[in-house]
């Protein structure tokens, strides 16, 4: 689950990594009060957890005395779809200079690594790909609790030293937030020393209890759903909605889709013995995506029974086409009643993949 920038900043500040003197405030009003603490200009930040912010139109820098009519604008600002909830006004630093530090997880090797450009800012994207040497890269054993200190060196090359014991620091507030990304872009020198100018921090979903937040910020209504219903299920950009029990045969099923130039919209795994009223809530959730033109439902019947889920096919009532290829216990009762209903049932996973391909591209 992203975090909002001042959320993470909280935790950086907590473990040793100096932020700019700022307030959250939650309407115009309460900024009223609060800008007495702050000097000639300030830095006035949406709290929405999408990036690009800047190039948006959701930061501006502004002297004091318009820092309320700048707030008051961006309460009213969506950006890329989305109204703040709070805004975050700081103190303007005088920056020197700005550079790049994330840590994040290297999947091949296990192992966190440290990503380190000595130009940060809002065009780290563009550096990173048209210059990639420019983001040098270290990872080391998760089981140190210090980044070691020839890979610190490495990392910084001619960059300040004092840059050191805050990327030391991210890295604490990484493992103690049980993180997936922690970033800080820019990453500031000034004359008064060294500052977190953003912050960005991504929490790993399955330790969200651990770190005790209760609830997933990022799920949409459709994912929160599944997830008060115990389904795995995960929402794409295709046009073909995708149902089946286990994740091997699920991920099978997207694959299969990839291979004959189809889309996936999306992917509901029932879980193992899913009766009726299961399988007519999970057809109803995948069809409820706007764009699901066709639904795959590819079930082995083994604890599960094909009858089971052809009634909760059938009970879904649905408007969208549903093909369906079950197989095992009680697969003749299953096509019966599908058939019976107009629905369609098909011998093989690859049969009913090409139909719905087919159909989804009509």
């Amino acid at each position: 689950m992203k975090l909002l920038e001042f959320e993470a900043k909280e935790i950086f500040s907590k473990n040793g990594i100096p932020i700019p003197d700022g307030v959250v405030i939650r309407s115009p009003d309460e900024l009223r009060r609060l800008l007495d603490g702050f000097t000639d200009e300030v830095v006035v930040k949406s709290q929405v957890d999408v990036g690009g912010r800047g190039k948006a139109g959701g930061i501006i820098i502004t002297r004091k005395a318009d820092a309320v009519e700048a707030a008051t604008h961006l309460f009213s600002f969506p950006i890329k779809g989305l109204i703040p909830k709070a805004i975050l006004v700081e103190e303007k630093l005088p920056i020197e200079h700005e550079y790049y530090v994330s840590i994040t997880i290297d999947r091949t090797t296990r192992q966190p690594m440290i990503l380190f450009a000595e130009t940060g800012g809002v065009d780290i994207e563009e550096t990173a790909r048209t210059r990639p040497d420019a983001l040098r890269r270290a990872g080391f054993s998760p089981l140190l609790s210090d980044v070691p200190g020839f890979l610190m060196r490495q990392i910084l090359g001619d960059a300040p030293k004092e840059l050191g014991p805050v990327i030391n620091n991210l890295y604490k507030a990484f493992c103690a937030s049980d993180a997936l990304l922690a970033e800080i872009n820019p990453l500031v020198t000034t004359s008064r020393g060294v500052f977190a100018a953003d912050a960005k921090l991504i929490v790993d979903d399955n330790a969200l209890a651990r770190q005790g937040i209760t609830a997933n910020r990022d799920l949409t209504p459709r994912e929160r759903e599944a997830e008060e219903n115990g389904f795995s299920y995960v929402e794409l950009d295709g046009s073909i909605g995708v149902i089946g029990n286990g994740a091997g045969l699920t991920m099978s099923t997207l694959d299969l889709i990839a291979h004959y130039n189809g889309k996936a919209a999306n992917f509901l795994d029932v879980g193992g013995g899913a009766g009726r009223e299961r399988v007519m809530k999970a057809v109803r959730l995948v069809a409820g995506m706007p764009d699901v033109k066709v639904i795959v439902v590819n079930l082995l019947g083994g604890i599960t029974r094909c009858d089971e889920v052809a009634r909760g096919i059938i009970d879904a009532g649905i408007d969208q086409l549903v093909i369906t290829r079950l197989a095992g216990t009680n697969e003749e009762e299953g096509r019966a009643l599908l058939a019976k209903n107009g629905y369609q049932m098909l011998d093989t996973m690859e049969d009913v993949v090409k139909e719905a391909v087919k159909e989804a591209a009509a």
